[in-house]
């Protein structure tokens, strides 16, 4: 079929959050005729946020947008809507999820899927109660060329015996203590997991859809900077954590092997990275958005050299488009193709056109069972296992 001829079925969008990745999306969606071969498309035609002026940059920016509420609530009720992203603090994941899939409407939600594994229970019962809506977690990452073909190594069983898994992610804007404070650092809006509640989910995501649960935890947790400005004059106590390390092991069918999981908001030098690193006895691999364009990978028989190779990775993710391979591929491409893999469910399930789907709830259900074990790893000292 011709692409320009393609018939595209056009999903209608609400989102909540009209905040940095709620601008992400909407800049996707207007990049839309950057994917070739896809048979939907976004449109995003209302959005919210209890803040008006938050608004007005998709009322500049977006010219499908028809209707701007501050109370989600009144946007759900709009029968033309389709699906929602909902970006917002965790604290209120519960609520507004619950109350978006017992709308009727399709869910792409941020991390970690409530603020703690209480609030995760009651968002799996409501999913549980409409099975005809598909609900998937933000996790952008693993849809880099590098991540997504390493993925695709492990889904083949390439790697022999698994030997070690190493996962993580790692920024540094809080390392400068005159960050103002903001919810993150609180525990009412962000939640005891701290760092791992936001970033955790990104360092899951592929370990969890390979079988790789942990079975135990061992957690070492930091706080570094105990106050930040409050923007008052004044500082304000800061009760998150901004480091963890965990230590998992890992028992499959083919063996055990350690894992271990990191997500740091203070790690000098590192920009946004998230990186993969598993070594096997047949195969070793390594990927880091440090290095975008690069993976690294040892493949070995026994009596052989053993020998690293690096090679650039083509713009080549689960999702084709009008880019040619040469070219490098970046934070917004990995958020267009994570949006191409929600819609792309939303309208064909299970005949989707690739096979890796966004984050799914089971997941990030798994993750809340892996912070709440390190939260009482970390409390007692000890390895904790998980339920």
């Amino acid at each position: 079929m011709i692409e320009g001829k393609m018939t595209r079925q056009t999903i209608r969008f609400g989102v909540i959050g009209c905040g940095l990745m709620g601008r992400e999306f909407a800049s996707a969606a207007a990049r839309w005729s950057h994917l070739q071969q896809v048979n939907f498309r976004p449109e995003i035609i209302a959005v919210c946020d209890p803040v008006p002026e938050a608004a007005e940059w998709f009322r500049d920016q977006v010219p499908s947008v028809r209707h701007v509420y501050t109370d989600y609530k009144d946007m759900l009720f709009n029968p033309d809507i389709d699906a929602v992203y909902c970006a917002v603090p965790h604290h209120l994941h519960s609520q507004i999820y619950t109350d978006i899939i017992r709308a009727g409407k399709h869910l792409l939600g941020e991390k970690p899927f409530g603020i703690d594994q209480a609030a995760n229970e009651r968002i799996m019962a409501e999913i549980a109660s409409h099975p005809e809506v598909l609900v998937r977690c933000s996790s952008e990452f693993p849809f880099y060329p590098g991540a997504y073909r390493l993925g695709q190594w492990i889904a083949d069983n390439r790697f022999g015996t698994i030997l070690e898994v190493e996962a993580g992610f790692w920024h540094s804007s809080d390392l400068d203590p005159n960050k103002p404070i903001n919810w993150k650092r609180r525990i009412a809006t962000n939640g005891e997991y701290g760092c791992m509640g936001d970033l955790g989910m990104h360092v899951l995501h592929m370990p969890l859809r390979y079988g790789w649960q942990p079975d135990n935890v061992r957690a070492l947790l930091g706080k570094f900077v105990k106050e930040r400005p409050d923007g008052r004059g004044g500082m304000a106590a800061c009760e998150t954590w901004d480091n963890a390390i965990l230590a998992t092991e890992v028992k499959t069918a083919a063996g055990e092997f350690p894992m271990v999981l990191s997500t740091k908001r203070i790690a000098p030098g590192h920009a946004n990275t998230w990186f993969l690193r598993v070594i096997g006895t047949n195969l070793s691999a390594e990927f880091s958005t440090k290095n975008p364009k690069q993976l690294a990978y040892m493949p070995y028989s026994p009596g052989e050299e053993q020998a690293w190779r690096v090679v650039d990775v083509p713009y080549q993710s689960a999702y084709p488009t009008i880019t040619g391979p040469i070219f490098e591929f970046g934070f917004s491409d990995s958020i267009l193709q994570m949006w191409a893999a929600f819609c792309d469910e939303i309208v064909n399930r299970g005949n989707m056109s690739q096979s890796f789907t966004c984050a799914t709830p089971e997941e990030a259900a798994l993750s809340h069972q892996v912070f709440t074990a390190a939260l009482e790893s970390q409390r007692r000292g000890t390895t904790v296992a998980l339920s």
